[in-house]
């Protein structure tokens, strides 16, 4: 993002620059949260800016509606060939892991919209469903500016928001839980992982529950789905000794960084239901794990 994260210093004199780094953070959330990916989101980023500082200022009525615009059209461009790329992709895919500041959690719907289950639960919804599901639902835009983003109708938007809810609410993670719950069996995990305790592991998962790892071809990874208490505790239970265990914030959630040595191999991520752990997404592929280093500001 060198093209105008540059431009700091002069900021003030330059009207289009200041109007683009106010919304930064929240156009990011926006990508983001419909790539399910930081590097194709940052690439959405850069090309909102090339579009925007050609843009007449004069003419735009309200500089973040517009901006909100030029990054949802770029997104959902990008999300069609995504679509193509993940059909090649090896093993389960799952979205780019986020470090992401402890105050995330204080804004529940923010926190719960950027995590890895909502994540993959957006997956399943068209592109235009998932832009339309996005804006509303979590950036609360109104149908008339939704309708201008995707280029429908604002009835047509009334329309596809009822459908993109209705499908999300059938497959999102029952109840709410609270960062504390998730904390508390993060840290059993940890413990029985660490410690190599079996019957520990068995005590904190869920007898359901489900292990996803992407490598995505470049390290090892199960290249389907882990199911089953047992299944999962023995999969782990393959982790070879010498790597370090770090609690972190990922996602707006507690999470668990794994690294050999300095660095990072893989990002845990944990669904917790009724205090155990109900899915585990391991992302192992190296290319998914350059926003692990530094923290990542997400904003609505």
């Amino acid at each position: 993002m060198s093209e105008h994260s540059g431009h700091r210093t002069d900021s003030a004199t330059d009207p289009a620059t200041e109007a683009f780094l106010t919304h930064r953070n929240l156009l990011f959330t926006i990508a983001y949260q419909m790539l399910g990916s930081a590097a194709d989101a940052e690439d959405v980023l850069q090309e909102t800016w090339l579009r925007w500082a050609g843009v007449d200022l004069d003419t735009v009525r309200d500089r973040r509606a517009y901006l909100v615009r030029v990054a949802t059209r770029q997104a959902l461009k990008r999300l069609r060939t995504l679509g193509r790329r993940k059909e090649s992709y090896v093993g389960p895919w799952l979205p780019e892991p986020l470090l992401t500041a402890p105050d995330v959690a204080e804004d529940v719907v923010l926190a719960d919209s950027v995590s890895m289950a909502m994540l993959l639960v957006l997956e399943t919804l068209q592109p235009v469903e998932r832009a339309v599901f996005v804006l509303r639902e979590v950036f609360d835009l109104s149908y008339d500016e939704i309708a201008d983003a995707v280029g429908k109708s604002p009835a047509a938007v009334r329309q596809i928001a009822h459908r993109a809810r209705a499908h999300v609410a059938a497959r999102r993670p029952r109840g709410v839980v609270s960062p504390a719950q998730t904390r508390d069996a993060l840290e059993a995990f940890h413990r029985a992982v660490e410690t190599g305790d079996l019957q520990r592991l068995l005590d904190v998962l869920a007898p359901d529950v489900v292990l996803l790892t992407d490598g995505g071809g470049i390290v090892p990874a199960s290249p389907s789905l882990v199911v089953g208490a047992g299944q999962v505790a023995q999969f782990l239970d393959r982790i070879p000794p010498g790597r370090s265990l770090e609690p972190a914030q990922v996602n707006g959630h507690p999470a668990l960084i794994v690294r050999v040595g300095d660095e990072v191999d893989t990002v845990i991520a944990v669904r917790v239901e009724d205090g155990l752990i109900a899915g585990l997404y391991a992302v192992r592929n190296p290319e998914k794990l350059s926003h692990v280093g530094r923290e990542t500001t997400v904003s609505r």
